[in-house]
């Protein structure tokens, strides 16, 4: 398929339905209108040909067909109920209708560039909310999987580091949440020279604290 169809299909797909003048200045901004608008014609033509009925274009407008099913738009659908608090019975977190992707990797248009930040912000929002969900439900090899997913995508992120320090503490792993934390706590004044922030270290004392009372309480060596 031509790239310039290509193009067509996926600004549609983020977009919707969009006047022609507005598609094609979009796509083709480096060109004055009329090549701009011959342009968006072929590209068009050949999606007709090739796939017909996978775009509509009437009255001065075009769009992708009602009944074709778009990834991104089931992304986005799934996030918006995940951070309402539905988490469905999972086998793996590893879904992309459920934690998406990276948007049209190697396209660097500007109208690409701003949805994939969008869609990167929501992933992330997306796997720390079913990390603690899952937590709360008990299982904590998802919680985790999802919490090590998302600092993955983004290795300084704090909150992806405090999801995975949440689980371990849930597990009773003190020593792993430590080690996590102390990872995160080197990354950061090598990367930025920053500490992490008071959200942080105040979960590292609920750490110290639960070891000292543990130490400290009845039945401890030392203690009468």
């Amino acid at each position: 398929m031509p790239f310039r169809s290509r193009r067509l299909l996926a600004f549609l797909a983020l977009h919707g339905r969009q006047p022609r003048t507005h598609v094609a200045g979009a796509l083709w901004s480096d060109v004055d209108e009329r090549r701009a608008q011959a342009s968006l014609r072929a590209a068009l033509s050949f999606l007709h040909r090739q796939i017909p009925g996978i775009v509509q274009a009437d009255d001065g407008e075009v769009q992708m067909a009602e009944d074709v099913s778009v990834d991104v738009h089931e992304f986005k659908a799934n996030a918006h109920r995940v951070l309402a608090g539905w988490l469905p019975e999972l086998e793996s977190v590893a879904t992309p209708a459920l934690i998406g992707g990276e948007l049209l990797p190697g396209w660097y248009d500007e109208w690409v560039l701003a949805e994939r930040e969008r869609i990167h912000q929501t992933r992330l929002h997306v796997l720390e909310a079913l990390s603690g969900a899952l937590v709360e439900r008990g299982a904590h090899a998802q919680a985790l999987e999802a919490a090590l997913q998302a600092v993955e995508i983004d290795p300084l992120r704090e909150s992806a580091h405090r999801s995975v320090i949440q689980v371990h503490l849930a597990e009773g792993n003190a020593a792993a949440a430590v080690r996590e934390y102390q990872r995160f706590r080197s990354m950061l004044r090598d990367e930025l020279d920053v500490e992490p922030t008071h959200h942080m270290t105040a979960l590292m004392q609920q750490v110290t604290r639960h070891d000292l009372s543990e130490r400290t309480g009845p039945g401890a060596p030392g203690t009468a």
